[in-house]
């Protein structure tokens, strides 16, 4: 099973140290944002680098890289870092650390981008949601193009919780779903074009 983590916390930093970065800096942006003000207060939010979609701030491209580190709340923190925890570690290794870095950022502006284009009215929006479904399209594409590179089980998982994800993506109300599939099809766009390297 890919996804059960056994390495301890030094081996983990060891090995996978992207994945820790990332993690790393999610939880000080969340720290210093609660700091300053609160993670959801939409102030402190835009301060930090959300995205929202009035001028001058939806001019400022540097927001689709920094909205990809920031959370809004506690629950979306632990939830989107508990996912990178489990499912980013494999990828990184088959990756190595250059490639996986460029593959979660890309996967991560192509969804804050699509997210934007599509998105109607005044919005704003954060989250590492976009990079977290590219790691998901990865895993996809392993499952239905090289199914002798993971196990039935990781494989299984991989398929559920991306079903279970889509649902979650529909039906609530706050989530950028836009966000999302773009994640998605960047995540899978970009994988492929790695893979076949």
């Amino acid at each position: 099973m890919l996804f059960v983590r056994y390495e301890s916390f030094r081996q983990y930093i060891r090995l996978y140290p992207v994945t820790s970065a990332i993690l790393l800096v999610n939880i000080a942006l969340f720290v210093l944002m609660t700091w300053v003000g609160s993670s959801k207060n939409p102030e402190t939010l835009i301060q930090f680098g959300a995205l929202f979609s009035e001028p001058p701030y939806s001019g400022e491209y540097w927001r689709y890289v920094a909205a990809a580190f920031l959370h809004i709340g506690f629950d979306h923190l632990l939830f989107n870092s508990f996912s990178i925890f489990v499912f980013a570690p494999p990828l990184e290794r088959l990756l190595g650390h250059w490639r996986y870095a460029v593959f979660y950022l890309g996967s991560g502006v192509i969804g804050n981008v699509v997210g934007e284009l599509l998105h109607r009215g005044v919005h704003l929006s954060a989250g590492a949601s976009g990079a977290i479904y590219g790691i998901f399209a990865a895993y996809l594409y392993i499952a239905i193009f090289h199914k002798q590179a993971i196990d039935k089980s990781s494989s299984t998982t991989i398929k559920i919780v991306l079903v279970v994800g889509v649902i979650y993506s529909f039906i609530t109300p706050s989530v950028n779903w836009y966000a999302h599939l773009g994640g998605f099809a960047g995540g899978w766009l970009l994988f492929r074009q790695m893979i076949r390297r």
